[in-house]
């Protein structure tokens, strides 16, 4: 990959699952070592996803082309030119078509707007990763449009300080701990943190880089069961509008932050992601985003830096797959599919007191 058009070829061919396995073991590699590399993979993939909706718009405006030029317009012309009154009656015995196809105009140009609005945002990503002086100096650099949210946790006297930091929740009772990707990738030892203060020992399980999912499961002996999980993961997609939450560690105690679902996709119609009205900061990536009824609908994982106020949740779709890659007679307990949720019904601070217990600190060292 000595220049942008290998790079570039390379990186297509991995998006499009026509490496082998070991071109796609050593591509993920390069990756986890190389944020410049997992940019621009990220950056590709909402790229071809870009055009992908531009050739569904052409092939549409396509389509109405054709039904225009199959419409004889003279001959309809000639019928009723000397009769005003046909016109008015071919209207009124008409409309239901003339307003079918007045949608389809509006609705491509509306497509039309929306792809040349996502293509101006193309190229704004950066390298997601902060490390803890970059995120105390808060440089000049940061003006492009995303980051992910990595965070650092507080020093304790008997360990040395974390390098990155996130949030975690339990997706089984014995000790399966949800994330985002890149609170944990790269080299270092792993750490979860729980409510009470105690600490685990952990061990990275499953990586899921495209979609910045991990599963860590905990490795210390110390660990007792969790018990039956409280919450459920929603299998439908969440709509516009609806009540959220998520808690999280931006800081050493844990954080509620509220709000609603504000567009469907993530940044640039990013189709992994929805976008939630949630101040989120430092620390909540991994976190999880619940509705009202105690469903998870998504995992926090980034925020966008010249909007305040306007986060990025992978969608819940997501999260099932990557338990279904695990053997399920792995997870004891497992978090339920669709299901009632036991805190339905409850009040906002009755579901944060039944969930403390399942959300972690993630401390990378």
């Amino acid at each position: 990959m000595r220049n942008e058009i290998e790079l570039e070829a390379i990186i297509e061919a991995y998006l499009n699952g026509e490496l082998n396995a070991d071109e796609q073991k050593a591509f993920e590699q390069l990756r986890n070592n190389d944020s410049i590399v997992d940019h621009k993979v990220v950056a590709h993939k909402v790229f071809l996803e870009s055009m992908k909706q531009y050739a569904d718009v052409l092939l549409l405006k396509q389509q109405l082309d054709n039904a225009h030029h199959k419409i004889d317009v003279v001959a309809i012309s000639s019928q009723v030119k000397p009769h005003p009154s046909r016109i008015i009656r071919m209207f009124r015995n008409n409309k239901s078509a003339i307003a079918v196809a007045a949608s389809f105009l509006i609705l491509a140009m509306i497509m039309l707007y929306s792809i040349q609005s996502q293509t101006k945002q193309d190229g704004s990503f950066e390298a997601v990763k902060r490390d803890v002086s970059e995120l105390r100096n808060k440089q000049a650099k940061q003006d492009n449009i995303i980051r992910n949210i990595s965070a650092t946790n507080a020093q304790s006297n008997n360990n040395p300080p974390a390098k990155f930091g996130g949030t975690g929740f339990a997706i089984s009772s014995n000790g399966y701990i949800l994330t985002s990707y890149h609170v944990i990738n790269g080299k270092g030892s792993i750490y979860v943190q729980n409510n009470k203060g105690e600490t685990f020992k952990v061990v990275r399980y499953y990586t899921d880089p495209v979609n910045d999912i991990a599963i860590l499961k905990i490795s210390d002996a110390a660990f007792e069961n969790l018990g039956s999980l409280p919450y459920s993961i929603k299998r439908g997609s969440a709509g516009i509008g609806d009540a959220v939450y998520t808690l999280g560690y931006p800081k050493d105690d844990m954080v509620l932050g509220d709000g609603y679902i504000s567009s469907k996709t993530g940044l640039n119609g990013d189709t992994v992601a929805i976008q939630v009205a949630i101040p989120v900061n430092p620390g909540n990536s991994g976190g999880p985003l619940l509705d009202n009824n105690g469903n998870i609908v998504g995992v926090i994982n980034g925020k966008e830096n010249k909007t305040d106020g306007a986060a990025f949740a992978v969608k819940s779709k997501y999260i099932m797959e990557a338990l279904n890659a695990i053997p399920q007679d792995s997870l004891s307990r497992r978090v339920a599919y669709g299901k009632r949720s036991p805190l339905k019904g409850l009040k906002r601070n009755q579901q944060v007191q039944k969930m403390q217990d399942f959300v972690f600190m993630i401390k990378v060292y």
